[in-house]
């Protein structure tokens, strides 16, 4: 699946990559990127020469029915991991769980502005990113997306090809610290990796926390 849709979006819409170079060929990685579209995950996961496990709402793997078996399995076959993003202790608990696939050797990704962005602009990095980064001393490989919102806009369901760029900018090394550390070289590391980001991405920068709209498709019955 992973293959597939890298040659799919390469085939469609003839995106501009550069950079992949630095993906480190051996051990656990991190993928900090900016957000654009609901395909980035997807984008980033087909293109990457290493497979990269994203976060994903936790909805998209409850859901009953056909529609529910199919993006369940389409979310797990690109290695996605479910996270309850209205409980503080989902978020945390799925932190803990890319730490497992990172000292596991693997690669996996996050967006440190938490959601999607609506404007184009690139707003503030929330510090799990950092806690991350520090927790496992791994390199921490940015991301700047450009277009991908043209392949689906917001609150749009119809995809189109339409160019897009993805540039990967060289690795950001921190001191591993371990999981228990002081909030001021989280909040420093955060800040780093957000600069590349906004380096490579171009986008303008919102010095506040990208508010999450509500999802109107999605309602709590949908569990039972």
């Amino acid at each position: 699946m992973r293959r597939i849709g890298g040659r799919v979006a390469r085939m469609l819409c003839r995106p501009t990559v550069t950079g992949l170079k630095n993906v480190p060929e051996t051990g656990g990685f991190i993928v900090a990127s900016n957000h654009l579209s609901f395909l980035d995950s997807v984008l980033i996961q087909g293109i990457f020469p290493r497979p990269v496990s994203f976060f994903a709402k936790a909805e998209y793997f409850t859901q009953p029915g056909l529609r529910g078996r199919g993006m369940r399995f389409f979310f797990e076959s690109f290695g996605s991991v479910p996270v309850d993003r209205d409980k503080q202790s989902g978020a945390v608990e799925a932190l803990y769980g890319l730490t497992d696939i990172i000292n596991g050797g693997h690669g996996v990704g996050i967006y440190p502005e938490g959601t999607r962005s609506r404007d184009g602009r690139l707003y503030r990095g929330k510090n799990g990113v950092g806690w991350l980064a520090l927790a496992t001393g791994v390199p921490v490989v940015p991301v700047g997306l450009r277009g991908t919102q043209k392949l689906q806009p917001p609150d749009k369901n119809m995809m189109r090809p339409a160019k897009f760029a993805m540039h990967v900018g060289e690795p950001l090394q921190f001191e591993k610290l371990g999981e228990k550390h002081s909030m001021k070289p989280r909040k420093e590391a955060t800040a780093q990796i957000m600069d590349a980001i906004a380096e490579l991405s171009g986008q303008e920068r919102v010095d506040s926390y990208n508010a999450r709209p509500a999802d109107p498709g999605l309602k709590p019955k949908a569990d039972g």
